[in-house]
């Protein structure tokens, strides 16, 4: 008897065990649950810069409600119409940062920054840095021009301005080099006036520079005797040939003497008149 009393009692230790075990785990995963109650807006498929956001775009996803990125949208309707400013990839959250002000239209207007302009510039191949001027690289402009003297100088006139498109490209996430024939920039009102004076006076070309280099250039210029350094002026080539052929030599100088003139004959007239004959000197 006592036995199975025992055995009674050990089964029921057994079963409370197990219940225990159940609503502990069945606990856990409800704040588990909860902790994942938030929701976040995020791309759905991979977005380009500049075009206005719809619901087939993006897609509402559980997110942890500790670790929800600031700046982020916890319904669709928070963000339809609202223009991208910066591409955005699949499964990226959708951040206010990334987003035109509300009332934006689409296209390359909504990817300049505020207070700033776009100017385009004409390159080639040569101008264009064989075509590694991409959208969001950073660009230096330079002039080849004539100073106050008609001397050639080049010179750097703006530094670190950010290529907002190539041709009718503003995609940012090709990385293979394009030539073409015009690049559009981000700058400043002050900028544009120095672009578009810059390319008035002289050729303009791009220098790629560093994506996170900040320093500034402290350059004055160079111009064509700073490039070949102090070299002779030269000599024109009939002076030069001048210069090359032999001297005579010098002759010695002879002195004769005098001649004594000769006498000069006298003019005579002679008449005859019958057997008569008379001169006359004139």
């Amino acid at each position: 008897m006592k036995g199975s009393r025992a055995w009674f009692m050990l089964l029921l230790s057994l079963v409370a065990g197990i219940a225990a075990m159940v609503l502990a785990a069945r606990w856990l995963n409800e704040q588990s649950l909860a902790r994942t109650e938030a929701h976040v807006v995020v791309a759905a498929r991979d977005v380009e810069l500049g075009q206005p956001l719809n619901a087939s775009m993006v897609t509402l996803v559980p997110w942890p409600a500790g670790s929800v990125p600031e700046g982020s949208f916890p319904n669709l309707e928070a963000i339809d119409g609202r223009v991208l400013r910066t591409q955005l990839l699949r499964g990226e959250p959708v951040l206010e940062a990334k987003l035109a002000p509300a009332g934006t239209k689409g296209g390359l207007s909504a990817v300049i920054g505020q207070g700033r302009r776009a100017i385009t510039v004409k390159v080639n191949e040569v101008v264009g840095v064989a075509g590694f001027a991409l959208p969001g690289n950073y660009v230096d402009v330079l002039v080849n021009t004539q100073d106050d003297r008609e001397r050639p100088v080049s010179k750097i006139v703006l530094e670190r301005i950010l290529v907002l498109a190539v041709a009718q490209e503003a995609s940012r996430d090709d990385t293979k080099p394009r030539v073409v024939n015009a690049v559009t920039l981000e700058v400043t009102p002050g900028e544009a006036e120095r672009i578009d004076l810059a390319r008035s006076v002289g050729n303009l070309s791009l220098v790629l520079r560093n994506q996170v280099d900040r320093n500034e250039a402290q350059t004055d210029g160079i111009r064509k005797a700073d490039l070949l350094g102090d070299v002779p002026a030269p000599t024109p080539p009939a002076a030069a040939a001048v210069a090359r052929a032999p001297k005579p030599a010098a002759r010695p100088v002879v002195r004769r003497a005098p001649v004594a003139s000769a006498p000069q004959d006298t003019a005579r007239v002679e008449v005859i008149r019958g057997v008569q004959r008379s001169s006359t000197d004139l």
